[in-house]
């Protein structure tokens, strides 16, 4: 039965009931809307992110924390970010800095400087990968772009000299673009260049520089940079990877260590534009100390000779000398949003050297991007591209030429009282004479080299999960060198000189091309696969090909006809024209490697790799070599019992075994080759080398014990490591008492025998100072060394001398029991009464007398700041090496005086007068100690910053090279490493007559717009 609601009050009560349910509807309704307000009420922050130098950071990350938000700062370092209320702090993090937290309190203006990073969490490159650095388990280091040494660097090597513990560069050479030798953890090389493996962006180089050995026809001149190509500005971080477990990954090419190059990406935002320009001079460091013109009158006069005083008074090295002039420019331009990016940039540089009529001139460019796509940004595709263009005038400098084919020998023997020029102001040139007019020298010979070089690469991937990616990379390495030299008919050198029915003069034209091919796949995982229980692993295939051809024409005979002769080489009469070509078996390299690093509660890890290398150099029986290690770590800082010890930051200890290899022996070695040439119009044929089925890698065998560390609230971190090195099957070109053929020379062969290189390396780096204002930081390295030779038969002999008297003589060995390269010669015991020297045994036995291995290699870095001044010095040195000084021996012996030439001043300061009979010969009277600690490279910067809307972060800098060495050596550098190979076997430690090095001081500038 229904019953109606009653009328009158009924009604209203019933209005009032639906009213008051209406009214709690909406109040609910409000109270959500109120609630969820207050919930996602934001807050808009703004501010600038900049490093502990006052440079602002581009594609630094800002983010909430405890909350999904983050956004990267644009080109001028600036950022904004709206977050919850909730929010109380920011982070700000930037690669290879210190992360940072920062509480809100209320602000809306944050405004932060990053500290260097001493984190284990920062994101280090390692072979085929990345890994965090608290996941590393080898010995390895990585030195930034902040921390680069400064100045008109013409190669990406010299940005590390000094940095970094175990590691040895040397220059040279002081032309311009001239190579340098780099030992990590010394030498072990006995035969090819002992270099490190170099990788820029995932490519493996060749090593070699595509610029031809050919010269001016007097002597072999020192070899290029390999690595000239690349333009030091271009270079964002540097890795070197030393023992067994970081390397062993590069399998038959890492027994010298990896040097992991990465170059500068692009940050997503505006475009940004970053300019670095700089100009400078350069003048000789050092000077040998031979006699002036007063002093060497003094001299005839002395020893009764004075028909040479000529009545001058000059200075060949300065009238070969110049104050040198350099250029440097460099732009870079990059943004893009954030999933693709690119960076763009161009360089220019032009280097006069002090030695007149040289210089080094490099055009470069470069292009990367880093693409993805699909809504899922799971496909990428990373592309790469440098490219560059250098042109050299090469000073007619030899390493091999006797005391007249180089033009320092020249200089420096020349009679100080003798003018250049005769009165009518021709060059004094003196027919069939020994006597070499250094100016005539400079003025005669041309030698200009042109490199070109492209390195490109693609590199697609895809993500298949958050934790598996598969990669691919492709790339190609083509290097061409073009050379022409000459030297003018008039020159008084024997093979030059016009001499009757011979017209004189020489010409050579040569062109090389070295290409590299490498396809590389990889797949990488990274997952946590079990509770507390990470893998991080790689598995990898590769391929590489390498081709070397060349040619090269040579012609004498021109005569005085005045144009270059490289132009007209076909004037000449076809019995003195030459033509050779070479296009060397090509290498092919097969790899198979896999590398797994496992994490258990970052407390515990394990780094395994394994590596087999298949290569068409190896002989047929050894095709493949093999090439694992094994290392731990432990983090001992994230132990329960450590865990409160504020003072300590990080402690971690770590130990490696591995084995690595060497294939830097010459292609097609394991085969049978021959030289084809042409006699009487009918082919013949010279043998290069047997073939042995049995030839394989070198293998070095490695153990690594270290210790990283970072106390005190970060101020004060470090590395101690020691490492031994054992380098068995030793490559050696064997010469066989009876070749296998007909004019075959040689048998590549692996020696029994043993090198061993041990020692311990110290880094550590102090923040001394660090306030608003002033900062102060100390950093420095020490390594310390010993190199011994074990189980060889027999003695291989090594260290060409050049010179008078020093025909076929060479001072180094390679012997058991002795140090690499041992100094092994007569032993000086001073003059007799009558001026001849003396020795030990009368010189008829040879004694171990000078080790050019360092015992110790040192590196000190200091950072100072004042406000916006700051102030970088950085020192290398070494200690404990002998140098053998081929210049003194040869060049300024007190033997000159009798034939008008100069000597060294410190002949004449001896209480016994040498006689001017006293034969040139080899002995430890020319061994020096080669101890020495250089001020290489310091910089005083002063930070303006931002000047109007356009120019952002503007620094000035003035920057000095070479400012001073301490030393007892008498040549002109301490660092020094002429080569003086014999049949393919290197040297150490040996001066002759090299280009001096210079003293640079620059002034620069560098912003953003």
């Amino acid at each position: 039965m229904n019953r109606a609601l009653p009328p009158g009050n009924g009604g209203i009560f019933y209005d009032a009931f639906c009213f008051s349910k209406f009214n709690k509807l909406i109040l609910c309704c409000f109270l959500l809307v109120f609630i969820n307000a207050a919930a996602f009420a934001q807050t808009l922050i703004r501010g600038t992110v900049k490093d502990n130098e006052n440079n602002t950071l581009a594609g630094a990350t800002v983010s909430a924390v405890g909350a999904n938000v983050k956004v990267l700062t644009d080109a001028e370092g600036r950022f904004a970010i709206t977050v919850p209320t909730t929010v109380t702090q920011l982070a700000f993090s930037y690669v290879g800095l210190e992360t940072q937290t920062v509480p809100i309190n209320s602000r809306t203006s944050i405004n932060v400087a990053l500290a260097g990073s001493t984190d284990l969490d920062v994101v280090t490159v390692v072979g085929y990968g990345s890994v965090r650095k608290s996941d590393l388990t080898g010995a390895a280091t990585t030195v930034g772009a902040k921390d680069f040494n400064k100045g008109p660097l013409n190669a990406p090597d010299q940005l590390i000299q000094g940095k970094v513990a175990g590691v040895q560069m040397i220059n040279n050479s002081g032309q311009p673009g001239g190579s340098t030798t780099v030992r990590i953890r010394g030498n072990t090389a006995m035969t090819g260049s002992g270099q490190p493996l170099y990788v820029v962006d995932g490519v493996a180089l060749d090593n070699r520089s595509a610029r031809p050995s050919a010269s001016g026809g007097v002597g072999n001149a020192p070899g290029g940079n390999p690595l000239n190509f690349i333009n030091p500005a271009d270079i964002a971080s540097m890795e070197v990877l030393k023992d067994a477990s970081a390397t062993a990954i590069y399998g038959s090419r890492a027994a010298y260590g990896v040097v992991l190059i990465t170059t500068k990406r692009g940050q997503s935002g505006a475009t940004k534009i970053d300019v670095s320009a700089s100009a400078g001079v350069s003048n000789m460091a050092r000077k040998i100390d031979v006699l002036d013109g007063d002093q060497y009158r003094q001299a005839l006069a002395r020893y009764d000779v004075e028909q040479f005083d000529f009545g001058g008074s000059v200075d060949a090295i300065d009238e070969i000398t110049r104050t040198a002039y350099n250029q440097n420019y460099s732009i870079g331009l990059s943004g893009g949003s954030q999933d693709n990016t690119y960076r763009a940039s161009f360089g220019y540089q032009d280097q006069q050297g002090i030695i007149r009529k040289t210089d080094f001139t490099k055009y470069s460019g470069s292009f990367n991007g880093n693409f993805k796509f699909l809504e899922s940004k799971k496909l990428g595709l990373d592309v790469g591209l440098i490219t560059s263009q250098y042109l050299e005038n090469i000073a007619p400098i030899t390493t091999d030429a006797g005391f007249r084919g180089s033009l320092i020998s020249q200089a420096l023997s020349w009679n100080p009282t003798r003018p250049f020029r005769n009165p009518d102001g021709s060059l004094f040139i003196e027919p069939l004479s020994s006597i070499v007019n250094p100016l005539a020298m400079s003025e005669a010979s041309s030698d200009k080299s042109k490199v070109s070089t492209i390195l490109g690469s693609v590199s697609p991937y895809y993500k298949i999960t958050d934790w598996l990616e598969y990669r691919m990379l492709a790339s190609i390495n083509y290097s061409t060198g073009i050379r022409r030299a000459s030297t003018r008919s008039y020159l008084n050198l024997p093979g030059i000189e016009a001499n009757g029915a011979f017209l004189g003069g020489y010409g050579s034209y040569a062109n090389s091309e070295l290409v590299t091919q490498q396809f590389t796949n990889t797949l990488n995982f990274n997952k946590e696969i079990a509770s507390k229980l990470n893998l991080n692993a790689v598995l990898g295939y590769e391929y590489t090909n390498y081709i070397n051809k060349g040619i090269t024409s040579t012609a004498r005979g021109f005569g005085a006809i005045d144009v270059d002769y490289t132009d007209i080489m076909q004037a000449t009469a076809p019995a003195n024209r030459t033509l050779s070509s070479f296009n060397d078996p090509t290498t092919q390299l097969q790899s198979y490697f896999a590398r797994a690093i496992f994490n258990y509660a970052d407390k515990y890890l394990l780094t395994a790799t394994f590596r087999a290398d298949g290569s068409t150099k190896f002989g047929s029986d050894n095709r493949y070599g093999y090439f694992p290690s094994f290392s731990a770590a432990w983090n001992i800082k994230n132990e329960s019992f450590l865990t409160d010890v504020a003072w300590i930051n990080q402690l971690k200890v770590r130990a490696g075994y591995g084995l690595t290899g060497n294939q830097e022996f010459p292609s097609g070695s394991a085969q049978q080759r021959y030289n084809i040439n042409f006699a009487n119009g009918a082919p013949s044929f010279t043998g290069v080398n047997n073939e042995n089925k049995k030839l394989k890698w070198q293998s070095d065998k490695q153990i690594n014990v270290g210790a990283d560390f970072t106390l005190f609230n970060n101020k004060l971190s470090g590395s101690v490591d020691y490492f031994k090195k054992v380098t068995t099957d030793l490559l050696f070109p064997q010469i066989p008492f009876v070749p296998a053929n007909p004019g075959v020379a040689i048998t590549w062969q692996n020696l029994p025998g043993e090198i061993t290189n041990k020692g311990v390396e110290l880094a550590l780096n102090g923040a001394i100072i660090e306030r608003e204002d002033i900062s102060w930081s100390l950093g420095g390295n020490a390594t310390f060394l010993k190199n011994q030779v074990d189980n060889i038969t027999g003695r291989i002999n090594t260290g060409a001398l050049s010179g008078q008297g020093l025909s076929d003589v060479t001072v180094e060995v390679v012997q058991s029991g002795l140090p690499l390269f041992a100094m092994l010669t007569r032993q000086f015991n001073g003059l007799d009464a009558n001026g001849f020297s003396t020795y030990t045994d009368e010189g008829f036995t040879y004694y171990y007398v000078g080790n050019p291995n360092p015992k110790v290699i040192l590196g000190l870095t200091t950072n100072f700041r004042y406000k916006n001044v700051s102030l970088t010095a950085n020192f290398n040195g070494s200690l404990g090496q002998d140098i053998y000084n081929n210049t003194a021996n040869s060049v300024l012996p007190i033997s000159n005086l009798g034939t008008g030439k100069n000597v060294a001043s410190d002949l004449l300061n001896s209480s016994i007068q040498e006689s001017l009979a006293n034969p040139i010969a080899a002995s430890s009277r020319y061994i020096e100690k080669g101890d020495y600690l250089k001020l290489a490279n310091a910089t005083i910067n002063y930070t303006i910053g931002n000047i109007g809307k356009s120019i952002k972060g503007l620094n000035v800098f003035v920057n000095g090279q070479n400012l001073f060495v301490i030393t007892k050596f008498k040549g002109f550098d301490p660092e020094v490493n002429v080569d003086k190979s014999v049949n393919g076997v290197p040297s150490a430690g040996i001066e002759y007559i090299s280009y001096p090095t210079a003293r640079t001081f620059n002034f620069g500038l560098n912003f953003s717009l």
